[in-house]
């Protein structure tokens, strides 16, 4: 199966495959076509980097065949959609659109600590067609390979050794930076440079997307 992912801005990004759209954390930062035709939207938590619940709805209204899937907590914020929403949690396995569709599994259960004096949010991972591995805000190691994972290198719950630690453990073929919103461009370099000094080599390729840019995954 040829997916072509596409990568919006910070933590968003748009997975297809023979007709079939897939969106994933479309939150505040994100541009809004990248949620234009989606069959299916998969939010892994509630942060508003995440999901921007004005723009999901407008979506919905004019894509009346759009499905959305995520965790309890954020489920409850769009009962309005009724049985377009769909609750899942760790261990959880589904399909989205016609035919043979594009199956997805879910991995992780809550969202990465940032400080002691605020409470930990739910969070899911979501291991789309197989391949790749989109976390949340969160360090989940599927129990099961994968190929291209999608990594965050910056908020106020991580710090890149546990980047550097988290890739290393995933073993992708190929790593693409995301959730890089608060870095300036120096930081940027920064990152990438040292990340893929440390979890990069050994046939694994580690870079970042231009938002809009879009690579084809054989």
């Amino acid at each position: 199966m040829e997916l072509k992912l596409t990568k919006y801005g910070h933590a968003c990004v748009r997975l297809e495959s023979e007709g079939t759209v897939v969106v994933i954390d479309p939150g505040a930062f994100s541009e809004p076509e990248a949620l234009a035709g989606a069959d299916a939207v998969l939010v892994t938590h509630d942060h508003f980097d995440h999901v921007a619940p004005d723009a999901l709805r407008a979506a919905a209204a004019a894509e009346p065949g759009l499905q959305v899937w995520t965790n309890a907590s954020v489920a409850a914020q769009f009962a309005d959609l009724g049985d377009r929403v769909h609750t899942v949690a760790h261990g959880d396995a589904f399909t989205v659109g016609g035919g043979a569709g594009i199956p997805v599994r879910v991995h992780g259960e809550k969202h990465a600590v940032i400080h002691s004096d605020i409470p930990v949010c739910d969070n899911v991972g979501f291991l789309v067609a197989d391949r790749v591995f989109h976390p949340g805000d969160a360090f989940t190691v599927p129990e099961e390979p994968v190929s291209t994972l999608l990594v965050p290198v910056s908020g106020p719950w991580l710090k890149l050794g546990e980047v550097i630690d988290f890739v290393r453990a995933v073993g992708p073929r190929e790593a693409y930076l995301i959730h890089e919103a608060l870095l300036s461009e120096i930081g940027l370099q920064t990152a990438e440079q040292m990340v893929g000094r440390l979890a990069g080599g050994e046939g694994r390729s580690l870079s970042r997307l231009a938002s809009g840019q879009t690579v084809v995954l054989a």
